[in-house]
């Protein structure tokens, strides 16, 4: 075999550090974004926040909440026609750092710190410790309130809870069982307990007053007729009961006003908290954005490590050169973050004019690679911009990706989004004649009269998305 040399020329895309360290920012929440950075505030000496010490911190707002001024949010930002307003906060700091971060310091306070909420075991268990039952009697309830889900109800039946309590206790019967849930059914709430919806239902209207109206009626129907009244058959139920319209609907009243869930009060639920990365607010006739100054991280060079660096210079030093190079590569990468971010939310709120105007009816069909021609950047890119950013409008905070969807077509040769689409359907249900409420062919009827051609499938898909129930649902006396 002869060996010889070739030269070839080729042509490969490389991601350098750089880049690579751009687009995990980029994709990054707000939240995500300061966990990160806070790694690398721990690893890179030369790297600190300017806002240390500042008077304003970033003001966290419940998911779904609406401005109480819509004209004025209460939230700082930078000009929207100079996305790199703020630049002076990447820059470096002639005054010398003390060298503390976030978190060292002795006046930390901790008073904010929730405490922790009683479950609805605790509750019972609590009440149990009141009542004169034998040491017996406590741990059978014990072991029925152990078995109790986050709805209150009992999940095992009591051949599996005896089988359980053989390991611990002695020949216990299926009665003694059967007595000591009757005995945890007893506890407040009402309906605890329970092994079924009908029995929740009734442990709640016997615990009211004998003499309440309709009560026996209410007890009736909820043990013996509860799946007429899930399918709303409200004729069949007047046969059942022997009721007239006006008494039927006040026994249906009574029932509505107990509670199928009697453990959910318990369940600790975690609101879920957003810091909008922008602002958009109405400004000389136009919608502008502008970012938040409280999402924006501000970021410098610590100047007493800077200055070993210069002096060092000739003395070698090469692992600090190396770290102020990755600083600065960090700050112009957390900068370029929020210019992007920005200039994509002002390209969306540009071509949603008509959503800020008007509302869910009023928006427009978009799509991804739209944006991307618009502000010259890739079809991905803007998927990642899009994700877990969120926006601060008069109308309450979206995602950024809440303003794309797909788009049907009209009898007029436009298009009319499927989000547009849905607050149809939700206004058209509003307005229904709950004695006749409108099917899902019949809805799709009234948006083909407005030139919007929907299938009934794709109403029912629209209906459900919103939580609606189907008409047979929706039926009222």
């Amino acid at each position: 075999m002869k060996h010889t040399l070739q030269l070839k020329l080729s042509q490969h895309l490389t991601l350098t550090p750089q880049l690579q360290q751009s687009i995990r920012l980029l994709q990054l929440s707000t939240v995500e974004l300061n966990q990160e950075l806070e790694r690398y505030l721990a690893e890179n000496p030369l790297l600190e926040r300017a806002d240390f010490g500042s008077e304003g911190s970033a003001t966290p707002v419940a998911a779904g909440d609406v401005p109480g001024d819509a004209q004025e949010p209460a939230a700082p930002e930078s000009s929207a026609e100079s996305p790199g307003a703020g630049d002076e906060d990447f820059s470096f700091s002639d005054e010398p750092s003390s060298g503390l971060r976030r978190g060292d310091r002795d006046d930390d306070d901790f008073t904010d710190v929730a405490a922790a909420e009683p479950t609805l075991q605790e509750c019972l268990i609590r009440q149990l410790q009141l009542t004169p039952l034998t040491e017996r009697d406590k741990r059978l309830a014990l072991l029925v309130i152990a078995h109790l889900d986050e709805d209150g109800y009992l999940g095992a039946s009591l051949e599996e809870l005896r089988t359980l309590a053989a390991t611990e206790i002695a020949d216990v019967e299926p009665e003694e069982l059967a007595i000591t849930l009757k005995q945890v059914q007893n506890l407040e709430p009402a309906g605890v307990g329970a092994r079924s919806l009908a029995e929740c239902l009734a442990l709640q209207l016997r615990a009211l007053p004998s003499d309440t109206e309709y009560r026996d009626e209410a007890l009736t129907l909820a043990t013996e007729h509860l799946d007429a009244l899930a399918s709303r058959d409200f004729n069949r139920l007047r046969r059942l009961l022997g009721l007239d319209e006006e008494a039927l609907r006040a026994v249906r009243a009574l029932i509505l006003t107990l509670n199928p869930k009697p453990g959910l009060a318990w369940t600790v639920t975690e609101t879920r908290y957003v810091v909008p990365d922008v602002v958009v607010k109405r400004a000389s006739g136009r919608w502008m954005a502008s970012l938040n100054r409280d999402a924006m991280p501000r970021l410098r060079i610590n100047k007493m490590y800077a200055d070993l660096l210069h002096a060092s210079r000739e003395a070698g030093g090469g692992n600090l050169a190396g770290q102020l190079q990755e600083a600065r590569w960090l700050i112009k990468n957390v900068r370029q973050r929020f210019d992007t971010i920005l200039r994509v939310t002002q390209a969306i709120v540009d071509r949603q004019r008509a959503f800020f105007e008007h509302g869910e009816v009023a928006m427009r069909p978009l799509v991804l690679r739209e944006i991307a021609e618009v502000v010259g950047l890739h079809e991905s890119t803007i998927s990642r911009v899009t994700t877990q950013k969120f926006m601060l409008t008069p109308r309450g905070i979206f995602e950024l990706k809440y303003f794309f969807g797909s788009h049907v077509s009209t009898d007029a040769g436009g298009a009319c989004s499927s989000t547009a689409i849905r607050a149809l359907i939700k206004q058209l249900v509003a307005a229904e004649d709950g004695r006749r409420p409108l099917s899902d062919h019949r809805i799709s009827g009234l948006l083909a009269e407005q030139g919007i051609q929907v299938a009934r499938r794709t109403v029912a898909k629209y209906r459900e998305a919103l939580h609606i129930q189907p008409a047979s649902q929706r039926k009222a006396l």
